[in-house]
C-alpha cells in the first residue's frame, strides 16, 4: 500500500513538470497536422463524395427537397461540412492516440529513470521487438475478452466493473512490460509481477475510470456540435494527460518494486538509494589481519 501511494503522488507531482507538460501536447500539435495536411488535399475531394453519397438516398433526398420547397434549402450546404467532420475526426484521433502511445511512454520512463532509478542496472530482460508481441497479444486478449463478456455489459452493476478490469489488466500487462523492459530481466519481472499483481491491476482499473474522463468530452461534443471543433482537441488532450499519468504511475510503482526486489534478494544493492556501508581501508584491513598479539 505504501509503495502504491508514493508512486501515486509522484506521478502526479511529475505531470506538472514542464517535460511532461509539453509531451501531453504533441497530439494536439499532430491532430493540427494531420487536419491541415487532409484538408489541403482531400477536403473538396470528401465533401464531394460524402455529397453523392447522400443523394443516393431516396429517403434523405426526399427530407432535402421538402427543407428545399420550405426555405431551409441553405441546411444541405452545411450537412455535408458537417458529416465529413464528424466521419473523419475519429479516424484522425485514432491514428494520433496511437503514436502518441508509441512516442510518449520512453519519453516518460526516461524521465522517471533520470531523476530516481539511475543506479539501476540494465539486465535488458526483453527487446523491442518482443515488447511489440507482448503488447499486440496482450490487446488480442483484452479484445477477445471484452467480446465474450460483452453480454455482461447491459446488466447495470457490471457495465462499471467489467470494462475498467479488461483495460486495467491491459494496461498493467503492456505499462509495467515496458517500464521494466531495459532494467530487468526476465526472472526479475515475472517475479515482481506475481508479488504485486494485485495493485498493479488496481492501478490500472482506476486509471481505466480515469480513461473515461474523455468520453464525458466525447459526449457534450456531439450534443453540441457548434463546439465540437473545440472540445476534441480538449478531449484529447484530457487523454493524452491521462496516458502520461498512467506510464508515470506504472514506471514509478514498477521501477521502485525492482529496487525492493534486488535490495531483498542480493542484499546490498550497489549504487541503489539504500545506505551503502562503506569498504574498508587498507590499513583497516592490515590491522585485522595482524596477530593480535603485535597490536599493543
Amino acid at each position: 500500500m505504501r509503495l502504491l501511494l508514493d508512486s501515486f503522488w509522484r506521478a502526479v507531482a511529475y505531470c506538472f513538470m514542464p517535460r511532461v507538460m509539453l509531451l501531453s501536447l504533441m497530439p494536439l500539435a499532430l491532430l493540427l497536422v494531420l487536419s491541415l495536411s487532409w484538408g489541403y488535399f482531400y477536403w473538396e475531394s470528401t465533401q464531394d463524395w460524402v455529397r453523392d453519397t447522400l443523394s443516393s438516398w431516396l429517403l434523405l433526398q426526399s427530407a432535402m427537397d421538402w427543407l428545399q420547397e420550405h426555405g431551409a434549402g441553405h441546411l444541405q450546404s452545411v450537412l455535408v461540412p458537417i458529416v465529413v467532420i464528424f466521419a473523419i475526426t475519429p479516424v484522425l484521433v485514432i491514428i494520433t492516440l496511437l503514436a502518441v502511445s508509441w512516442l510518449m511512454s520512453p519519453g516518460l520512463i526516461k524521465l522517471v529513470v533520470d531523476r530516481r532509478f539511475g543506479h539501476l542496472a540494465l539486465k535488458r530482460g526483453g527487446s523491442v521487438w518482443i515488447g511489440v508481441f507482448w503488447t499486440l497479444v496482450s490487446t488480442l486478449a483484452a479484445l477477445l475478452a471484452m467480446v465474450i463478456t460483452l453480454p455482461l455489459w447491459l446488466v447495470p452493476p457490471l457495465m462499471f466493473v467489467v470494462p475498467p478490469l479488461i483495460w486495467g489488466w491491459l494496461s498493467y500487462r503492456v505499462m509495467v512490460f515496458d517500464a521494466l523492459l531495459n532494467h530487468a530481466s526476465r526472472e526479475e519481472r515475472i517475479a515482481i509481477g506475481r508479488k504485486h499483481r494485485v495493485w498493479l491491476l488496481l492501478i490500472g482499473v482506476l486509471t481505466g475510470y480515469l480513461g473515461a474522463l474523455p468520453s464525458v468530452v466525447w459526449a457534450s461534443g456531439a450534443l453540441f456540435a457548434a463546439a465540437f471543433l473545440v472540445l476534441v482537441p480538449v478531449a484529447v488532450w484530457i487523454y493524452a494527460l491521462v496516458f502520461a499519468f498512467t506510464a508515470l504511475w506504472f514506471a514509478h510503482y514498477s521501477l521502485a518494486a525492482l529496487e525492493q526486489h534486488r535490495a531483498q534478494n542480493d542484499g546490498v544493492v550497489v549504487g541503489a538509494s539504500v545506505p551503502v556501508p562503506a569498504l574498508a581501508s587498507e590499513d583497516e584491513l592490515l590491522l585485522t589481519t595482524t596477530d593480535p598479539s603485535q597490536t599493543s
